[in-house]
């Protein structure tokens, strides 16, 4: 039996190079670029349209114990990322080009994969298998497609993407190399400020003219990826507590800490652009250009890309899911990635491969096994298929999703980096023994 997989962002193609490497054939569908999105720049697959970061490389951290079971299990998108990494200190950040150049080469050599440049506007639960991977930015005909077998309306928030910078035109005599707290190496770019200059810059964000939303358009921002003149109205020092915070981040010319920092995040291997870290913005773009050149180091600086604001569309899963990310009503049509409930590169590829290793079970006349509820895998399906289906929100994995210790041992630990290295001993033999049983994802020779 095939299996025909929907979306070429990370969802898909981890979806259909899984199900291949399980010894199934699959027809992967991707519009792009017959039919584009607001987002997108490439009709290529895996492209990042937000950071190019999938979060921290930290032992016993939750993003570290998902990455490091995917890593277990074989996930073919992680391999690319692995192979593409560039420095950002702590966290695993990708050369953009070059991570969809891997995919889209790891999917050409894959014989039982078929790729369709064409839009799916419609899913037949009597067809077969189906995994719908489509993204936040689904076509509105497949929406209205979804809309209709799921019985509910779509759930919508705006998620943001954050500017990036031409390496030659940062002042690099305003700017240090630092990690934070010296840990690690100094991969980032940081630009001081003191307080006069944030306080200028606050009152330049507060003042901005933003992109007018249509009519049709809710503005419900994902609290994880808040503009950063939505975060400016809430306080003014609220931007020195999230993304330009100084704690760590001493200047080794002064000795001291700044008042306040932006931290730019090298974007490839070439290292010849940067992107501005938590910089995502609903700004017009000749605002951005005047307000972020009061950057220290940004006097001059040449934008590759402006911050935008685009919709995301995801249904409510605990309505709709069940733990083998399977409709309840239409069990041959799986749902993967952000259009499943989840937040994050990483979670989206962890979803895609739970999504191609479950259809896979059934294609081979199998019963699809959820991952245990002790791991990350597990405990972030667990989170959207069983959350209150009125209160639904999209999520990144976080040690609040990872099952808890038993309360014995937490009374007992009162450490919370121990609890927390505890939990991912737990949930990385559990990790295995369902691996073992499973059998992990083939590597090609």
């Amino acid at each position: 039996m095939r299996i025909r997989v929907i979306g070429g962002g990370l969802a898909g193609p981890e979806a259909a190079l899984v199900a291949a490497r399980m010894g199934v054939e699959v027809d992967l569908y991707e519009m792009r670029p017959v039919q584009s999105t607001p987002a997108h720049q490439t009709a290529d697959f895996g492209e990042l349209v937000c950071s190019n970061s999938l979060k921290s490389e930290s032992e016993n951290t939750a993003p570290w114990l998902l990455k490091q079971e995917m890593r277990r299990a074989g996930s073919p998108l992680l391999a690319c990322a692995d192979a593409c990494a560039v420095p950002a200190g702590h966290a695993l950040a990708v050369d953009r080009v070059e991570f969809s150049r891997l995919i889209g080469e790891k999917i050409a050599a894959e014989p039982r994969i078929r790729v369709h440049r064409e839009e799916v506007t419609k899913l037949e639960p009597e067809d077969g298998l189906t995994i719908v991977a489509s993204g936040p930015l689904t076509s509105s005909a497949l929406s209205q497609e979804i809309a209709r077998l799921t019985g509910a309306e779509h759930l919508a928030f705006y998620d943001s993407i954050s500017p990036i910078v031409d390496a030659d035109s940062i002042d690099r005599e305003r700017v240090y190399m630092a990690a934070r707290y010296d840990k690690g190496s100094a991969d980032y770019i940081n630009c001081p400020m003191n307080q006069p200059e944030y306080e200028a810059f606050i009152d330049a964000l507060l003042g901005a003219e933003s992109v007018e939303a249509k009519e049709w358009e809710k503005l419900e921002y994902f609290e994880g990826c808040l503009p950063i003149e939505e975060l400016a109205r809430r306080g003014r020092d609220t931007l020195r507590f999230g993304p330009m915070k100084p704690v760590g981040l001493r200047d080794p010319r002064t000795g001291r800490m700044p008042w306040a920092v932006v931290q730019l995040r090298c974007e490839n291997l070439r290292a010849d652009s940067y992107n501005l870290v938590g910089f995502q913005n609903h700004m017009k773009f000749g605002e951005q250009a005047r307000i972020f050149r009061m950057i220290p180091g940004l006097e001059q600086a040449k934008f590759l890309r402006y911050g935008q604001i685009h919709r995301n569309t995801y249904i409510n899963a605990p309505r709709v899911l069940t733990p083998t990310l399977q409709m309840r009503e239409y069990p041959g049509i799986f749902f993967a990635g952000q259009i499943s409930g989840v937040e994050g590169y990483t979670e989206s590829i962890a979803t895609g491969m739970l999504a191609g290793l479950f259809a896979s079970a059934v294609a081979q006349g199998r019963t699809p096994e959820p991952a245990p509820r002790a791991t990350a895998l597990g405990s972030l399906v667990h989170y959207i298929t069983q959350a209150d289906a009125r209160r639904f929100q999209p999520a990144n994995i976080t040690f609040d999703l990872i099952e808890p210790l038993d309360e014995g041992t937490r009374r007992r630990i009162r450490d919370k980096r121990e609890r927390h290295r505890m939990q991912c001993e737990r949930a990385l033999a559990a990790a295995d023994a369902w691996l073992h049983a499973q059998g992990s994802i083939p590597v090609p020779a």
